[in-house]
């Protein structure tokens, strides 16, 4: 399974700098699409364009920067030499990048290689849960492949107010091991004290910084420039389709657009390095070596 490495904050790079010994860095393409940061963890952007000698990477609020190519960026947390991706010709079937041919591997929509055919599995004990319908919807759309081959099974709360009693009520211990994962978790808001309770050496309790799922979607996956400012006190989706002139007036309404955001995202590199780290961790922390 892909992993990536993630900090304490999803909003403060860790410093990664090469250790004495290590071995050959391995070349990626600069595929359109392609999330990396760049060597000294300072930006971290989608690949949007390249020429010869040049890289366009943009971030999450829409800035881009342009990086010398080759270049050393960091890939999954890893380091790697980020080259101009080779030309390639018409794929027929059985040519070489085309679906099903042979040394192809088949990736899943996290970006992971996909694991051969198999039996289904039993369901681990440790689960991960998440904050809405929407969070589990757009989890299970990219991690789910991972997550079944894993055998984690991913529930959603409603709110995370009772979160302290359902870590206590879950029973968690070594081989029962419980992730979270919290809406807009920010320094001094009533979800991080009540994460905080939570907490245990079997109980991880993460944050994204998005107000709400809908935001860790790339906007221009929808065609925006970007997420429309809701002033504080107003719903925000209501708020945002409005500005959109979505229907936004019934339930209905707000699933409808829902389906609509969700149609659009297909793999990793449709959302902010910020959800996908934080997705990712919980992943490690319920899979963790010894605790099957």
């Amino acid at each position: 399974m892909r992993s990536r490495q993630y900090g304490d904050d999803v909003l403060t790079p860790r410093n990664r700098r090469p250790r004495p010994g290590q071995g050959p860095v391995p070349q990626a393409q600069a595929e359109p699409g392609l999330v990396v940061e760049d060597f000294e963890g300072r930006f971290c952007g989608a690949v949007v364009g390249y020429e010869n000698d040049a890289v366009t990477l943009e971030d999450r609020h829409g800035r881009r920067r342009v990086f010398p190519l080759p270049g050393t960026f960091l890939l999954d947390g890893k380091r790697v030499t980020l080259v101009r991706p080779a030309p390639t010709a018409p794929a027929g079937p059985g040519a070489p990048g085309a679906p099903g041919a042979p040394g192809t591997p088949r990736r899943t929509a996290s970006g992971s290689v996909a694991a051969p055919e198999q039996r289904a599995k039993v369901a681990r004990a440790s689960r991960i849960y998440v904050e809405g319908r929407h969070d589990a919807e757009l989890v299970e759309k990219i991690w789910g492949d991972d997550l079944r081959d894993a055998g984690v099974v991913v529930e959603y709360l409603a709110g995370v107010d009772d979160l302290p009693a359902i870590a206590r009520a879950f029973e968690p211990g070594p081989g029962r091991r419980l992730g979270v994962l919290v809406d807009h978790l920010v320094q001094g808001s009533k979800e991080s004290r009540i994460a905080a309770e939570a907490r245990s050496p079997y109980v991880l309790v993460v944050g994204h910084p998005f107000i709400d799922i809908w935001a860790a979607v790339r906007p221009g996956r929808l065609g925006l420039d970007r997420w429309p400012d809701v002033p504080p006190g107003q719903p925000w989706k209501e708020g945002v389709l409005d500005r959109l002139g979505w229907p936004s007036r019934t339930p209905a309404d707000i699933a409808a657009a829902w389906r609509r955001i969700l149609r659009a995202v297909t793999s990793y590199a449709d959302l902010d390095p910020a959800l996908l780290g934080r997705v990712e961790e919980l992943i490690d922390f319920v899979t963790a070596p010894g605790d099957g």
